[in-house]
């Protein structure tokens, strides 16, 4: 009989247990599009990026540092004894005057890790109760700070949707919230990301919490905290100098871009900064606004705030550009962004898109993304709005008022054209360093929506429009005599040389790296591309009615009347004038005044177009003319040479353009200078599908929810399927297929 230990000793039959996969952690709302990671030539490409970022100077040193911390621990104790004078003036116990107290939080770019030399720091100051904002904070701190011998600027803006004192502590630029929470007594360990900071508090001061547990959850939602911080500096970097970063204007601000990177970052985990900053723009080309962006799941809560919902609020679904914030009550941190300034992100995300391609083929190198994107010579007409005060302190705040309402003044021109003349507010400001007088200048883009039919002789005229936003201008609570605003239509060629960096006007013919590189790849193509060649039929000038122009090239001088022609408003600064400010010198006739009419004549002998000004006169109230012509056409003799832009083709007349809206494909250019390249991207069959849905139904987080099927749940979906593995090379996972390659022209014609 055999034993049971004899039993034992035959190895079991049974399979062992089949070990379990852990299913890959999701990030955000779906699951990741892909996991894979850097190979070699990334890991190569990423050190190139850091190395570009280093001597670019986007890091500042342990010295600067030090001091910021050291400002913020001084910042901590003055609203810690604020606190506690305005307990004992309030005739609290002494237990209650020791026990006092306000804690400091950082939000922004300071929280996030990713700010700069120079940059601001964005601190909340959290109070109890009985500490008040409207009187205690911005008047009996406000008292506190003006005494201080190390404060200096100090500007409150208590009418702001988020309210804020500015000022610099030690040469370090503060933005300064304030909070009141309901505790008579403020923890030091205060956990601001719990639900109950919120109870019985109203809606200021949620917007004043929420900037900090915002950076909070962005924080915690993505995967990679180093590589999301590099990609956001870069992005970050990126945008300023394209001119795309400025929430006030209606472009992107600091939180917009922080969450568009850390969705990337969800769908890519496993990616390094190189990847991420490429398919950054490859998914937010192909993205189909306004589907919004979102890190997590809508959180609803009883404590009843507003949150952004189209579901329930229609005026949400107005929203061009949603990027919801993570926190609770979720908001569209980009409401500011209008059809305008949407079409000239979208452009640029395009550019970058094709860079970064020609990056990953190693026929470009990171400086070709980060060129300084040439405003100037990308329009025929601009908006100049000169902003004038007395004196520097009233300069800042007039400043930032005007420039908080030039958003304003983009969407009335839209609101009056109907859409046909779209604008590009350009978000810096410029000072002609030989006026005396406290003022800055802004610009602003002036162009015809492309695709419009040009009809002959049509204008747009935009004089009742501007005199609208100047009236608002002048509703200003805080308005000072000296305080002006003069709003004045100049050409290119009248652009002052203040705003070019050098000092003078750059020429047209003035190229970019990544502009050289696009005419290298097209004369690899075809020879008849190449602006040199002698297969190149001559371009012929045009009339506004089509009819062609004949000539000899010698110039011959105009004879039409003469005109003052001012690119800036000379400014008189006069001392003994009543209000203190500077007053722009225009040709001004006795009787009424009357409204300046140009129309464009072209000299047949000169081969030149010629304004000719009807009337001698003009009016302090517009600046110069306010009206577009559409057959303003600058003539170049080689347009294929016109601009630089930064690698855009920019054909006179060209359609290329891209404006997204709502359940409508992307408008891609039929003009020439479209090319459709099937041979950069090849398409693996395993994903074809997901990259169908994105092409049909938008992105991940349910696609339409702003249209006429308005579904009952943001229901995420597994759309997005633009991917590349890093693994098998450029271009190896789905894309969009028959990848269109379209280089947009930012040229006006209006």
């Amino acid at each position: 009989m055999v034993g049971s230990d004899s039993l034992s000793s035959f190895p079991s039959l049974s399979p062992p247990p089949a070990e379990k996969k852990q299913p890959p952690k999701q990030w955000g709302v779906t699951k990741p599009l892909s996991l894979a990671g850097p190979i070699d030539a990334d890991i190569q490409r990423n050190r190139e990026l850091e190395k570009f970022l280093v001597e670019s100077g986007l890091y500042e040193s342990a010295e600067e540092s030090a001091k910021r911390e050291a400002v913020l621990a001084r910042l901590k104790q003055i609203v810690k004894d604020w606190v506690k004078e305005l307990t004992r003036l309030r005739g609290y116990t002494d237990q209650m005057v020791e026990d006092a107290n306000a804690v400091i939080f950082t939000f922004g770019s300071y929280r996030l890790g990713v700010h700069g030399p120079f940059a601001d720091i964005d601190t909340l100051c959290i109070g109890p109760s009985y500490v008040n904002r409207e009187e205690d904070f911005f008047f009996v701190l406000h008292d506190i700070l003006a005494k201080m011998e190390e404060v200096s600027e100090l500007h409150p803006v208590p009418d702001a949707h988020v309210p804020v004192m500015k000022f610099k502590l030690d040469g370090i630029s503060i933005d300064l919230l304030y909070a009141s929470i309901s505790l008579l007594v403020i923890p030091d360990d205060l956990d601001i990301s719990n639900i109950s900071v919120l109870y019985n508090i109203d809606e200021p001061t949620v917007r004043s919490l929420n900037g900090c547990r915002v950076a909070d959850q962005i924080l915690k939602l993505v995967p990679n905290v180093k590589n999301f911080r590099i990609t956001l500096q870069c992005l970050k970097f990126w945008a300023k100098r394209r001119g795309v970063y400025s929430n006030v204007m209606g472009f992107l601000g600091g939180v917009n871009w922080a969450i568009l990177v850390a969705r990337l970052c969800q769908f890519y985990p496993e990616a390094n900064p190189s990847m991420l900053v490429s398919r950054f723009f490859r998914v937010y080309t192909l993205w189909r606004w306004p589907n919004p962006v979102m890190l997590s799941e809508i959180e609803d809560n009883e404590l009843g705030f507003s949150m952004w919902d189209p579901r329930k609020n229609p005026w949400d679904r107005n929203h061009l550009m949603p990027i919801i914030t993570p926190a609770y009550p979720c908001m569209n941190s980009s409401y500011n962004v209008s059809s305008s300034t949407l079409r000239v992100m979208a452009e640029q995300f395009q550019f970058a898109k094709e860079i970064c391609e020609d990056i990953e083929l190693n026929k470009l190198q990171w400086n070709a993304l980060f060129e300084q994107y040439l405003f100037f010579e990308s329009y025929k007409n601009y908006l100049q709005v000169d902003i004038i005060a007395s004196d520097l302190d009233d300069l800042r705040s007039w400043r930032g008022w005007v420039e908080s309402r030039l958003r304003q003044l983009t969407l009335m021109i839209e609101r009056d054209t109907t859409g046909k003349l779209q604008c590009h507010p350009y978000p810096h400001d410029y000072v002609d360093s030989s006026k005396q007088c406290a003022h800055c200048v802004f610009f602003m883009g002036l162009q015809r929506k492309q695709g419009e039919v040009i009809q002959e002789g049509q204008q747009f005229d935009i004089r009742k429009t501007v005199d609208e936003f100047r009236h608002q201008i002048n509703s200003y609570m805080y308005w000072k005599p000296g305080m002006d605003i003069y709003v004045s239509h100049v050409r290119r060629k009248q652009i002052p040389s203040y705003v070019f960096p050098e000092g003078y006007k750059r020429s047209r013919h003035t190229r970019s790296l990544s502009q050289q590189q696009v005419e290298k790849n097209c004369s690899e193509c075809s020879e008849g591309c190449r602006p040199d060649s002698a297969e190149r039929a001559p371009k012929r000038k045009k009339g506004c009615d089509g009819s062609e122009v004949e000539g000899s090239p010698v110039k011959r001088p105009s004879i039409s009347p003469q005109r003052q022609v001012s690119v800036s408003p000379e400014f008189i600064c006069s001392r003994d004038s009543l209000r203190g400010s500077c007053s722009p010198v225009f040709e001004i006739t006795k009787g009424k005044p009357s409204v300046i009419e140009e129309s464009l004549r072209v000299n047949e002998m000169a081969k030149e177009v010629v304004p000719v000004v009807t009337e001698d006169v003009q009016t302090r109230s517009n600046g110069n003319d306010l009206q577009f012509d559409d057959c303003d056409k600058e003539m170049n003799p080689n347009p294929m040479h016109m601009q630089s832009n930064q690698g855009m083709h920019c054909t006179e007349f060209s359609d290329a353009s891209y404006i997204p809206s709502s359940g409508t494909s992307q408008q891609l250019s039929s003009s020439n200078s479209t090319e459709i390249d099937n041979e950069r991207f090849s398409l693996d069959r395993s994903s074809e599908d997901n990259a169908q849905l994105l092409m049909d139904n938008g992105c991940e987080n349910g696609a339409s929810i702003l249209g006429d099927g308005l579904r009952e749940k943001l229901e995420p979906n597994e759309a997005l399927a633009m991917v590349l593995k890093s693994g098998e090379g450029v271009g190896s996972e789905p894309v969009e297929k028959n990848v269109v390659s379209n280089r947009l022209s930012l040229t006006s014609t209006a």
